[in-house]
């Protein structure tokens, strides 16, 4: 009789148990940083970027919606927070402080690895594929949701410098001379065409699609421009961040005359509930400076420039920051801050209009440059994850003439031109602040692995006290999102789906794609031996 006991019977496939191991090697197989950067040689985007560039773009990503219009939900609370008050200034401070630590991170590894695609590149090196696909993807989502975010408060800064167009418009056709009656059915229509429910169409459908044509107009252009290549699109950006300055200084100037020391008591009316929930949300206002390592292949010097842009622009921010909250809940009782517009409306608080009107203008300069910068950004990050096989190749092509990749921003506008119709402006920047936290926290875990792997590897710039930094930045970074996530509602439930559908995307296609080409490049010989 048979026995059909025997060991061999018991033992597991070679060949199966093979193919598993081969399977999890490649879930969590690295590219060496010298792999990544000479697969940046080949690269055929322009080099055109100094420092100077570089802090423009910082600039111009990080202010923007967050100090514009998130700065008085901060301040005042939502319906699900409380707010910080007074206390704002602190809220401001606790989130620098949580960017600080992984803006030195970043500039570690951008100087060290200058290649497009920031924390999915830096993941690559030191976690493994797997890894790096979901942080790409999670990186997705934070750029298109900034994006989608300022693409909807531009709408709405939009029609509030609009609305200081109707009263002139109505009274217009009364004092126009006898020649010019002709003119009053334009100055009627012009009325007309500056009402918000003309270009912003709600939907009745059971599921909310809201049609917000300025917003689409918005995301359009701003691809445009980018399709024009990167040094236009840091020009333009220049001369918005100059327009943006000027006004928020001039609301520092002109607000420091009507600041009364009385509205900043009670200082801390939540007590530090409000403090923490406030720095969750303000952390909106320095999303931005991470943007600029995403641009390292279009950089000159990107050794020495992108150490200087992140932490140059991020320093010059957060200045601007403290003074604003100071003189905003110095000048209006924290509880009358308006949420909408809270700087605009400061100054129409202490009768100052046409500083009002001038600061509204100012806000649209501002959006735009956050506009050009996060899609910027967005783009070049589904690049680099193209060109690692993990997107369809599509995504990778270069435009012959401009040297940018147009086909990902064509994409880009499009994703972002569908998310208007849907999302609210609360639930995009909720999404953005937990990939961007998610982005942090990984960059600097990133560093603290590479210290110790590959030790002796230049690096042009070096963050201080490591692993204390690194660690910090994890730490308040986690802290932040770990206490506001108790009172997100929709993003807590979207942000988990949306890196579950990644995983699916990524074994469903990504994995086998990136098997394909590694399979193309091997010799022959190591062809039939695998």
């Amino acid at each position: 009789m048979t026995n059909l006991n025997t060991n061999e019977d018991l033992a597991p496939d070679k060949c199966e148990l093979g193919a598993m191991e081969k399977f999890a090697t490649n879930l969590f197989k690295k590219k060496s940083p010298d792999e990544l950067l000479e697969g940046a040689k080949s690269s055929n985007l322009k080099k055109t970027l100094g420092a100077f560039d570089l802090i423009i773009l910082g600039v111009g990503a990080i202010i923007g919606t967050g100090i514009f219009t998130i700065v008085g939900i901060a301040t005042v609370g939502g319906a699900d927070s409380a707010g910080a008050g007074p206390a704002l200034v602190l809220s401001m401070i606790v989130a620098a402080l949580a960017c600080i630590f992984s803006a030195l991170c970043y500039s570690e590894f951008a100087a060290m690895i200058p290649v497009a695609g920031s924390a999915y590149l830096y993941t690559y090196t030191t976690m493994g594929e797997l890894f790096a696909f979901i942080i790409g993807w999670v990186l997705i989502l934070q750029y298109f949701m900034g994006t989608t975010t300022v693409a909807i408060a531009w709408s709405g800064y939009l029609f509030q410098f609009l609305e200081g167009f109707k009263e002139p418009l109505a009274k217009l056709p009364a004092h126009l001379p006898e020649f010019l009656a002709f003119l009053a059915p334009l100055s009627e229509l012009a009325n007309k065409l500056i009402n918000p429910d003309l270009w912003i169409i709600n939907l009745p459908t059971a599921l909310p699609i809201t049609i917000n044509i300025p917003a689409i107009l918005a995301l359009a252009v701003t691809a445009a421009v980018l399709i024009r290549g990167i040094k236009d699109s840091t020009k333009m950006t220049a001369v918005l961040v100059v327009i943006k300055m000027a006004v928020i200084l001039l609301f520092i100037v002109a607000g420091a005359f009507y600041v009364k020391p009385a509205n900043w008591t009670p200082f801390m009316p939540n007590g530090f509930e409000g403090v923490l929930m406030g720095a969750f949300l303000i952390f909106f206002a320095y999303v931005g400076f991470d943007a600029i390592a995403t641009a390292a292949e279009e950089t000159k010097n990107p050794q020495k420039n992108l150490p200087i842009g992140i932490i140059g622009s991020l320093a010059i921010c957060t200045i601007v920051y403290v003074l604003v909250a100071l003189v905003l809940t110095g000048v209006v009782p924290w509880q009358e801050i308006d949420i909408k517009a809270p700087i605009a409306h400061a100054m129409s608080y202490v009768g100052q209009d046409g500083a009002a009107g001038f600061i509204s203008a100012g806000a649209l300069a501002g959006l735009t440059s956050v506009l050009l910068v996060m899609m910027l950004a967005g783009t070049r990050i589904i690049y680099a994850m193209s060109r690692d096989h993990f997107l369809p190749p599509l995504l990778k092509k270069i435009h012959p003439k401009l040297g940018t990749p147009h086909i990902v921003t064509i994409l880009a506008a499009l994703i972002c031109i569908i998310g208007s119709m849907f999302l609210n402006l609360n639930v995009a920047a909720e999404l953005c602040n937990l990939g961007t936290f998610a982005s942090f926290i990984i960059v600097c875990i990133t560093v603290l692995i590479l210290r110790k792997t590959d030790p002796d590897r230049e690096r042009p710039f070096k963050v201080p006290l490591v692993p204390l930094f690194p660690i910090l930045g994890i730490v308040c970074s986690g802290g932040l999102s770990i206490y506001a996530i108790k009172d997100l509602t929709t993003s807590r439930v979207v942000f988990p789906l949306w890196i579950f559908m990644g995983i699916l995307i990524y074994f469903m296609y990504s994995y086998g794609q990136h098997r394909k080409a590694e399979n193309e490049k091997l010799p022959t010989n190591s062809k039939k031996s695998a």
